[in-house]
């Protein structure tokens, strides 16, 4: 399996009011193809600026992020947005659309603006609407974003994220602002994505979410203190375990 990220002595440092906060030290940390990786540690310890340092969200002070074979902290700034565009999808917490587009538009709204699949804006709308009947969500193409549930938008948040076919998923607390159920659903998604062979790599707080990964790495303080790896999830019934040594792993590392 080919290493799709590749991250070596990655620095992210902030000079607050003249003072530096060095909020990631010599992280170092590989991401294969098809793998599904969650990042957890404790408020503050950078796991966010992770996820945006190593998708090129956001620059580095010192490092090298290696994205299939580019050095991304070399990138120029139209370079790097390119690549987000073309390679990279994202799913946030706050489920960003522009709300004078249906949901099917701001799906879509990325594959408009790249020209990576060289297809007319039917075959685009086509694909999109395939995406929604994938995910269940084929009913709200037409709506407003402001129709639907938060567990739909989330879910339209993923087929937006796929819709350029990236080779890897970034996504920071995806289940954040959901209810129970709506979090499970987006889960259920993500793994059946990941299942089909897109790799991601998330950011969460939450247990449940985290057992259904097959590597979880845990930051403190900026520094990556251990890693923890599970067999690919595959239904329900093994969930419960799954949590059960995920958080007496995390127990031990003092979570």
């Amino acid at each position: 399996m080919e290493n799709i990220l590749t991250v070596k002595n990655l620095c992210k440092t902030y000079i607050t009011n003249k003072r530096q906060n060095n909020v990631l030290k010599n992280v170092n940390l590989k991401v294969d193809e098809g793998e599904m990786v969650a990042v957890m540690g404790p408020s503050g310890s950078g796991k966010s600026t992770l996820l945006y340092s190593v998708s090129g969200m956001d620059g580095i002070t010192a490092g090298e992020v290696d994205f299939c074979g580019r050095d991304i902290s070399k990138l120029n700034q139209r370079e790097l947005a390119d690549l987000r565009l073309d390679e990279m999808g994202f799913i946030f917490q706050q489920m960003y659309m522009l709300k004078n587009l249906t949901v099917l538009d701001n799906i879509i709204l990325p594959a408009c603006q790249s020209g990576k699949l060289h297809e007319s804006r039917k075959d685009t709308v086509k694909r999109g609407q395939d995406l929604m009947r994938k995910l269940g969500i084929i009913e709200i193409a037409d709506n407003d974003i402001n129709e639907v549930s938060g567990g739909q938008l989330q879910c339209a948040c993923i087929c937006r994220s796929m819709i350029n076919k990236p080779k890897m998923i970034f996504a920071d607390e995806p289940t954040g602002a959901l209810n129970r159920t709506s979090s499970e659903e987006v889960m259920e998604e993500l793994v059946k994505i990941n299942s089909e062979g897109t790799t991601i790599m998330l950011v969460t707080h939450d247990v449940k979410v985290a057992a259904k990964c097959t590597r979880i790495l845990y930051i403190v303080d900026g520094n990556i203190k251990g890693e923890f790896n599970l067999d690919r999830y595959t239904n329900g019934g093994q969930l419960r375990e799954r949590e059960r040594s995920l958080n007496n792993w995390l127990m031990e590392l003092g979570w």
